[in-house]
């Protein structure tokens, strides 16, 4: 990018999903109907989870973390997004730019720490059971989500910072539906040298991280089921894992598109296409998965939506 002599910012212009106006409403039709979809289902996981005193269990209360984290994720992007469409608009400010980075960062971190921890929790209950219940305490339980928010969050304001020492043109034409840092950062008309060195370590460091905290767990698991003798505890054992795997390979599937279609190609709608994946439609995915797949989170579920009728026949 040419370096600019204005350095005054005025705002960014977001391009979206697609540059055709008849396509607008058809566009925002999908991506509130499913934003609409994620917000409700993971917000019955969590009032599933709070409301039945048999889901208050380390696994139960990681879930119901993962589900308020997946509703903070999704509204990071999609609200501004909607707005712009419905305002015919395309701007966004520096500051809230900054901000969306500063908080798209964030969550998506914490989605990665917190499948790690869950696949931590898995470990121990498959290849511990009987001190399951005093190594994964409440009070563990509560450390380790704090850790993780703490972490992130001082990542997450180390990489939004770095983008402030950066110097922009007046106004900036960003080819995607969010301010994503990695764009940000290359339309940057100073150097960007030391922003891309952070920024990189930060990922290996936060998404590396994680991903070898599941396969350590998910290498022992393994490794505890192949001695268990009877075919029933083998596949009792992997039940308990199916849906946290399936969101796992979720997650790495969608990242791993993002991070290809940012590195192998130029096409700026390739690497939109996959973002949707990785900010859209996972999160939307994950109550299902979940629901589908565990009998105890219908259960509690079904309980939920009979509640208020029992409180009727009681009061």
């Amino acid at each position: 990018m040419e370096p600019c002599n204005n350095t005054q910012i005025s705002r960014f212009l977001l391009f979206g999903l697609s540059k055709e106006e008849e396509l607008q409403p058809l566009i925002s039709g999908i991506l509130l109907s499913m934003y609409l979809i994620t917000v409700f289902g993971n917000l019955l996981i969590i009032l599933a989870v709070s409301s039945d005193s048999h889901l208050h269990t380390p696994m139960y209360f990681f879930l119901s973390n993962l589900s308020f984290v997946d509703i903070c994720f999704t509204s990071t992007t999609i609200p501004k997004m909607l707005w712009n469409i419905q305002t015919q608009s395309k701007g966004i400010t520096y500051g809230g730019c900054i901000t969306q980075i500063y908080f798209y960062i964030l969550f998506r971190g914490l989605d990665h720490i917190l499948l790690s921890v869950m696949a931590y929790d898995r470990y121990v209950a498959i290849c511990h059971p009987l001190h399951y219940m005093v190594i994964m305490s409440p009070q563990l339980c509560v450390l380790l989500v704090l850790i993780s928010w703490v972490l992130n969050a001082l990542f997450s304001l180390l990489r939004s910072l770095m983008v402030l020492r950066l110097s922009f043109c007046p106004l900036v034409h960003i080819p995607h539906f969010f301010c994503e840092l990695r764009q940000v950062v290359q339309l940057a008309s100073s150097d960007n040298f030391l922003n891309n060195i952070v920024m990189y370590f930060t990922a290996v460091l936060m998404g590396g991280g994680p991903f070898a905290g599941i396969l350590y767990s998910y290498s022992k698991i393994v490794s505890c089921i192949c001695k268990i003798a009877s075919a029933q505890g083998k596949y009792k054992a992997c039940s308990t894992c199916v849906s946290h795997l399936s969101v796992v390979f979720l997650f790495c599937f969608t990242a791993l598109g993002v991070y290809l279609s940012s590195g192998a190609t130029h096409s700026s709608h390739s690497r939109t296409i996959s973002s949707v994946m990785y900010t859209v439609v996972t999160p939307m995915l994950n109550p299902f998965i979940y629901s589908l797949r565990n009998r105890d989170i219908k259960e509690g579920l079904k309980r939920l939506y009979l509640m208020p009728s029992i409180k009727k026949q009681l009061y």
